[in-house]
């Protein structure tokens, strides 16, 4: 053993380890907030002063902030916002990037992935409206189950009815063809022929399912960290349901919840582009595939499914043309 004079080395550093431990060091103060909330608008100034009254009202008692996304619009969404919700943080984009893109916006403006500062984030549409105790209802649920990483409340439409969008099962070749040629209008019970939509399911009842809708969707913090952010490759239609299948291939679970009863206008931005929102609903079916499921399958297989894809966005774009504005939906807009 080396000798300093007449001290070891090992009586050195045992010294310092004890003038460290005995070292008082800056506490931080920095808390993590509770919730970070994520409107985005296309040209839907229209709706952000209902769903930001409620919204307002709902973030009572808890460390939440919520970002207003002007996603490339021409109504002066964020002029209005800054104006009349102050409490907002406002960003605005010059380029309609997409769903995604718009999201992400407000994604990163909270933090995440890299530096998250809240322990939840939540995707909310605008043309929702939100119960007072809904946020805090949820937020205790998933503060209680650790294991989950997405939590979807219950949507109803205007009419009264579920959207049908708010859980839903992986869209594999099967489902989707069950879904798209109608088995599930003849077998909706069927876990097998109804799982696009999970209409077996009763509504009333939590479950664990493989996505829920991003027209509100409560998000882990630390789950949203290590997932990342949305696809951009997606424009609009499938970036949610590849969100939330990221999240299960994390091990997380993914829930709907019924407990939480929310209001979804729907449709809003989409009606008023039908034709090219309709091109963007099947464009994201092949999108997914290709990123989902192609590898899995041979080559002659993939070019069918495209094939399918492509015939039946013509069918879509023709029933659209011959449609009455005021009944026009699109792809997942339909109840």
């Amino acid at each position: 053993m080396e000798l300093l004079g007449n001290t070891t080395s090992l009586e050195i550093r045992s010294w310092k380890l004890e003038a460290a431990s005995n070292l008082q060091l800056p506490t931080s103060n920095f808390q993590m907030n509770d919730l970070a909330i994520i409107i985005i608008s296309h040209n839907s100034k229209e709706f952000l002063a209902p769903c930001l009254n409620t919204v307002q009202k709902a973030i009572e008692g808890l460390k939440a902030t919520v970002f207003v996304v002007d996603n490339g619009g021409n109504d002066d969404s964020d002029s209005f916002v800054r104006e009349n919700f102050s409490w907002c943080k406002v960003i605005r984009s010059e380029t309609n990037g997409g769903y995604s893109y718009g999201n992400n916006l407000g994604i990163k403006a909270a933090g995440f992935p890299d530096a998250p500062k809240f322990r939840y984030a939540m995707l909310l549409n605008p043309d929702t409206e939100t119960p007072p105790d809904a946020f805090r209802q949820m937020i205790d649920y998933m503060d209680s189950h650790l294991d989950i990483g997405v939590l979807g409340p219950k949507l109803i439409l205007e009419n009264g009815k579920l959207d049908l969008a708010c859980r839903r099962g992986e869209p594999t070749p099967a489902t989707s063809f069950f879904h798209i040629f109608g088995l599930v209008k003849i077998f909706p019970r069927s876990p097998i022929f109804a799982r696009y939509n999970m209409t077996f399911l009763d509504e009333n009842q939590t479950a664990d399912v493989d996505s829920v809708v991003g027209a509100c969707m409560l998000m882990r913090g630390e789950a949203l960290a290590k997932v990342g952010l949305m696809d951009e490759t997606f424009f609009m239609y499938g970036e949610d349901i590849d969100l939330n299948l990221r999240f299960k291939r994390n091990g997380y679970r993914v829930v709907y919840y019924p407990e939480v009863i929310i209001k979804h206008l729907k449709g809003t931005s989409t009606r008023k582009q039908p034709e090219k929102m309709i091109i963007a609903f099947y464009d994201a079916m092949k999108i997914f595939h290709q990123k989902h499921f192609a590898s899995r399958y041979p080559r002659a297989f993939n070019a069918l499914v495209y094939l399918a894809i492509n015939a039946v966005c013509q069918y879509k774009l023709f029933l659209n043309r011959r449609t009455p504005q005021e009944k026009r939906v699109v792809g997942s807009a339909k109840a």
